[in-house]
């Protein structure tokens, strides 16, 4: 489950009973199948003024195939917060992950992948008259071809219930692995759909504020909103991060090159749309957590490191960060429907926030190359780190002084800044401020060198020539 509700396997101890009762833990045993009546269930084990919320645990066993109740679950509550409040997470008030609902589009297609691999061989431990013999689903044709007309999650989900723990096992970690890849790469893309997010921090201030369209018919405008946002800064400290090797079986790592600390800890493998098994581990860090492949890892300078060691480099690492963080967030806001084509394609979530003045917006957030395409503005006192930033993540295309233009290309298998516009005669000074020349298909290339020596040769290119105007990339 997720955070709130863990899920518990096998009967509870008595020093895990003491120590849910003082977290206000209520152990869910079967929350019923009317998703009003578990709310309203819920809610009423909360009483008014109570210091600490309920945190609801739902007991579920290692048969995989219990799933498809919870799965059921999940995606009756979140339905319900779609009908009532116009939100998904409003009704389940995230008390599952995505991936706990198995009925959703991404497990649709996770499964479609999972028929293909078993018709093509390449699940280990199921072939596909197991797989038929066992189900009673047919994945095949009169031709021998796969079906169109496949059997679908409810059905998939019901014939687990009568396999064999084994065989469940095996399928359920194949349809596992492919649901997680999916939503992993939704979420990493900005294409995972979750409804209105709310945004919080510690402070929101409107810096400015700017009408970019108003409706002829009904003088409704869209407005462009700069917003300053300050977040507290909330590291993992030295207890919790040995906590995680103690309760979870972790590693103590420290970066041989980067001299940077990290627990690692076992993660959920995910399988490609070939029936590879990628297998991965987590890594802690004091601000972040991320996945990384197991064979990237062996490859990488993270080695084992005693506990003084660990400390050390931890310490040196909370030291150096601030208790607040300030950034500037960019909404359209307001009448957004006429003009929602011309929004940036990378996202279309939907934000709502609250300013520190009570202003509640609601709205979509935009990048800053886009704005500027948009008002038009000079951005002359656009820091040069911003817009560094703004071209190594392709937001943005830099129009500089003399005609020449500085955007982000994919060459020789990965991505890179490459100079265009400039004058032939005006090359060797360009290779002087740092400049890398190559030849592509018979033409001369320049290409702002990777890493941190990119940054300095920027800013020396800026400083001789510029920044005329700024333009979003899809309209470059």
């Amino acid at each position: 489950m997720s955070s709130r509700a863990d899920s518990l396997s096998g009967c509870v101890d008595s020093e895990n009973l003491i120590r849910y009762r003082s977290q206000n833990a209520k152990i869910l045993l079967e929350a019923g199948w009317k998703a009003d009546a578990a709310i309203q269930g819920f809610g009423r084990t909360n009483r008014t003024n109570q210091k600490q919320p309920p945190m609801f645990r739902p007991v579920s066993t290692d048969v995989k195939a219990q799933k498809r109740f919870i799965s059921t679950i999940a995606r009756r509550l979140d339905s319900m917060g779609a009908i009532t409040r116009g939100q998904r997470q409003t009704g389940g008030q995230n008390m599952f992950r995505p991936e706990d609902n198995l009925e959703s589009f991404y497990a649709r297609d996770a499964l479609r992948q999972l028929y293909l691999l078993i018709v093509n061989a390449k699940v280990e431990g199921c072939s596909l008259l197991t797989f038929e013999s066992a189900t009673g689903l047919s994945l095949l044709d009169i031709d021998g071809c796969l079906r169109e007309e496949l059997p679908p999650i409810t059905t998939f989900l019901n014939r687990m219930l009568a396999l064999t723990i084994d065989l469940q096992n095996i399928l359920f970690e194949a349809f596992e692995g492919l649901l997680v890849h999916r939503i992993e790469a939704a979420v990493a893309a900005g294409t995972y759909e979750i409804g209105l997010e709310t945004l919080r921090a510690e402070s929101f201030a409107v810096n400015a504020r700017q009408t970019i369209y108003t409706h002829p018919g009904t003088g409704a405008a869209t407005q462009l909103l700069t917003i300053e946002r300050k977040e507290r800064v909330l590291p993992l400290d030295l207890d919790d991060a040995l906590a995680l090797v103690r309760e979870r079986g972790g590693e103590l790592l420290v970066n041989q090159r980067s001299q940077r600390a990290a627990v690692k800890l076992g993660a959920r493998s995910v399988i490609d749309d070939d029936g590879a098994i990628h297998r991965r581990v987590r890594l802690h860090r004091p601000l972040d957590a991320s996945h990384m492949l197991l064979a990237d890892f062996v490859m990488s300078h993270w080695q084992p490191a005693d506990r003084d060691q660990f400390a050390d480099v931890w310490k040196a690492e909370l030291a150096d960060i601030p208790d607040y963080e300030t950034s500037t967030l960019h909404m359209a806001s307001g009448l957004l429907l006429p003009i929602w084509r011309l929004l940036p394609k990378e996202s279309s979530r939907v934000y709502r926030l609250q300013t520190d003045e009570g202003e509640r917006i609601i709205g979509r957030k935009v990048s800053p190359g886009w704005v500027a395409s948009v008002i038009r503005d000079t951005p002359c006192d656009l820091p040069k780190d911003e817009a560094w930033q703004l071209l190594q993540k392709g937001e943005a295309v830099l129009h500089l002084a003399e005609g020449q233009m500085l955007r982000r290309v994919r060459a020789m298998n990965d991505w890179r800044i490459e100079l265009s516009g400039f004058n032939d005669l005006g090359v060797d000074r360009l290779k002087a401020f740092g400049l890398i020349s190559e030849i592509v298909s018979w033409q001369l290339k320049l290409y702002v060198p990777a890493g941190a020596a990119g940054a300095d040769v920027f800013a020396r290119l800026v400083d001789r020539f510029p920044i005329q105007r700024i333009a979003d990339r899809k309209a470059a």
